[in-house]
């Protein structure tokens, strides 16, 4: 049977902050491959994993030899860009939109270089995502609040800040939405393939020996037990709890706990969002680079 380990491990029983449109996307792709059905796609997270601790991304090269990192980008002097783009994941040599993913990893290093060089007097964060792995998110989301309590900050939506986006769009000290944009979906998923009926329909039979009560919890051979549903589906509310306070801090002020629960992860668009209190503006994404360089001479005067 035909088995991509990597992506399951990371797509299925495990939570995610992602909108629930793109997980249904996600099943769909991944869920026939997995059940090994005809495929032909290669992994779309590639093979080599990198390392948060050290910063190995620095040292990491290209399949030609080149440097991948080559720092943040800079829009004009003194402003420098984080890309925030596609599918967050935890740890990868992904930036950008070639990709279709970018890494928490390297986000970090960009914050890292953010707060270390004196040249750099605010950063713009480019915000399109629907969310990623929960794994690394909050880490992530915490150095950008770090960058965001030295530096001014901004986060530009171009269109989309949903779950583990909007985490880590909400860290910035103003948020911008286009009229069109949509944020939000303050939340946690999670996936869980049943391969019972297909196993019986087949004929096959899988047998599962375990050492250990828990041990085989959540295995896509058989449906999931009442009381391991009850437990997986408190600490996804736990970890929902987690997010809304997280961005309550984050934008203290603006949104509070009580509010950013009861919006039940739904997704807010452009003014709506504002009313919210889940952005602070509505602008065309083109007007905010010059008010950004405006504020920040006036700030420096």
């Amino acid at each position: 049977m035909t088995n991509f380990p990597e992506i399951a491990s990371r797509m299925f029983n495990t939570p995610l902050m992602l909108h629930p449109a793109k997980g249904d996307i996600i099943a769909r792709a991944f869920g026939p491959r997995i059940l090994g059905m005809p495929d032909g796609a290669a992994n779309v997270f590639g093979s080599e994993q990198m390392g948060l601790i050290g910063e190995k991304l620095r040292d990491a090269t290209d399949w030609e030899g080149n440097k991948v990192y080559r720092g943040p980008g800079r829009a004009v002097d003194g402003v420098a860009v984080i890309e925030i783009e596609g599918s967050l994941v935890n740890k990868g040599k992904w930036i950008g939109k070639n990709s279709g993913m970018t890494s928490y990893e390297a986000i970090s290093v960009q914050v890292t270089d953010c707060a270390e060089d004196d040249s750099i007097k605010g950063v713009i964060l480019e915000v399109d995502s629907f969310g990623g792995e929960v794994t690394g998110a909050f880490d992530c989301a915490e150095r950008l609040f770090e960058l965001s309590q030295i530096k001014p900050t901004i986060a530009v939506l171009t269109d989309h800040a949903c779950s583990a986006g909007y985490l880590l769009a909400s860290a910035a000290r103003q948020l911008i939405i286009p009229s069109t944009g949509i944020c939000g979906s303050i939340g946690v998923i999670s996936m869980h393939v049943d391969m019972s009926g297909w196993l019986a329909k087949t004929g096959l039979a899988v047998t599962i020996l375990k050492a250990g009560a828990h041990k085989a919890d959540l295995n896509p051979y058989e449906a999931i037990p009442k009381e391991v549903l009850e437990r997986e589906l408190a600490e996804l509310e736990e970890l929902r709890i987690e997010f809304a306070s997280t961005v309550a801090r984050f934008r203290a002020g603006c949104l509070d706990l009580k509010s950013a629960l009861a919006t039940e992860a739904g997704v807010y668009r452009g003014q709506k969002a504002v009313e919210a209190g889940l952005a602070d503006a509505v602008a065309r994404p083109s007007q905010v680079l010059e008010a950004f360089e405006a504020e920040l001479g006036r700030m420096a005067a």
